[in-house]
């Protein structure tokens, strides 16, 4: 792992977390508000968009067939009232209570992704360090707000895993994503918990942490690390994206400051609904039953890639989220190869610690990941031929 500064111009800093280093995937340059050589804000619904809409969607992390009918009927029937202004307390009350914690400790949030801006803009980080490769959008929100972003980029050699000794002693908010998006890897509880320190926030994204049978390695509840700041997504389980629900758990003081940075009625009633429902008994295990058909759907994924090793074809093992990350040669070419062939996958190079080696490829169904495995064949063949 190495450490490297990255200034809100982009550039690299000489700074306390800057040794002047850059990732395995490659040096990174000065151009502002792209996070140095990488696009912060690309995801993978760009994959998609405009001509990709027709794709197979392998980029995307949502769950598919999904929200469930019974979802989708909760919701539309919330509908009726719309006239009357959000209220948000049953379903702060209901996310409390699936957790264990009281309300004072649970923010209901526009999506995971608002609660970055939130964090970036209301708490005054003095040094701020995102661990990567992980989701961009908190580096992203970090720099918009002012702030000068230092990063822990995991390193490939080391299978992307944390050692808590990496990041600086002086960081005095850190962001780690468990499991992490887009390596796949689910970092032990405790060697995140090692990162807790005295006047330090600890910012866990746990937006996947549903697709993990038994949510092992979860943070979310313990109100024993100080200074720890779980984000939870309703979105990826639960098909939600165009919805937008979330929610963070910290503590009172934290959850006071975030709420006070919200617009007025940040959750919309239909999210409100859709919150309370999908943590209700009958959604905990529906997820608990899925996050075990994705582990299988995953096992046979992993089991295909890997007879492209004589291609040079790796993949992060053991993966445990709903997607995988795969390194080979002549990666960009193959994802063009596989759009012509009806599959979208997201590119790995706009995550830091990452270049254009890279590709994650989102766990779908068995018959889908057949026909994915055969255009990946072609597209390997045509490519490296």
């Amino acid at each position: 792992m190495r450490t490297e500064g990255a200034g809100e111009s982009g550039a690299l800093n000489g700074g306390a977390h800057a040794g002047g280093a850059a990732s395995e995937g490659g040096a990174l340059d000065g151009r502002a508000h792209a996070g140095g050589a990488h696009d912060l804000r690309h995801h993978g619904d760009a994959e998609v968009r405009d001509d990709g809409s027709a794709l197979t969607d392998l980029a995307v992390n949502v769950r598919v067939d999904t929200p469930p009918a019974w979802l989708r009927e909760r919701i539309a029937t919330s509908l009726t009232g719309l006239a009357a202004y959000p209220d948000g307390r049953d379903a702060r009350a209901a996310v409390a209570t699936r957790h264990g914690l009281p309300v004072e400790r649970v923010l209901l949030t526009a999506g995971a992704a608002e609660a970055f801006v939130l964090l970036a803009r209301a708490l005054k980080a003095r040094q701020p360090v995102v661990v990567h490769p992980q989701f961009t959008e908190p580096e992203a929100a970090l720099r918009d707000a002012g702030h000068t972003v230092g990063r822990v980029l995991l390193r490939p050699s080391d299978g992307f895993r944390l050692d808590p000794s990496s990041v600086p002693e002086d960081a005095d908010l850190v962001v780690i994503g468990n499991p992490t998006n887009p390596t796949s890897v689910l970092h032990p509880a405790a060697s995140i918990v090692q990162l807790a320190r005295p006047g330090r926030l600890l910012v866990v994204d746990e937006a996947f942490m549903d697709a993990v049978p038994g949510e092992r390695e979860a943070l979310a509840g313990r109100t024993d690390v100080p200074g720890l700041v779980v984000l939870r997504s309703l979105t990826k389980t639960w098909g939600l994206a165009g919805l937008r629900i979330g929610y963070v758990l910290a503590s009172p003081e934290t959850i006071t400051a975030l709420e006070r940075a919200q617009p007025l009625w940040p959750v919309s009633t239909p999210a409100l609904v859709a919150a309370e429902a999908c943590v209700s008994s009958r959604a905990l295990a529906e997820a608990a039953h899925a996050a075990h058909r994705v582990a299988a759907d995953r096992a046979h994924l992993l089991a295909g890639l890997r007879e492209f090793a004589p291609d040079g074809v790796s993949v992060v093992e053991p993966a445990e989220g709903p997607f995988v990350l795969v390194r080979l040669p002549h990666a960009a070419a193959v994802r063009r190869h596989l759009r012509d062939l009806g599959f979208a996958v997201r590119r790995g190079d706009t995550f830091p610690g990452l270049d254009e080696e890279w590709l994650r490829v989102a766990v779908r169904d068995r018959s889908t990941v057949n026909r994915f495995l055969q255009a990946f064949d072609r597209a390997v063949t045509v490519v490296g031929g």
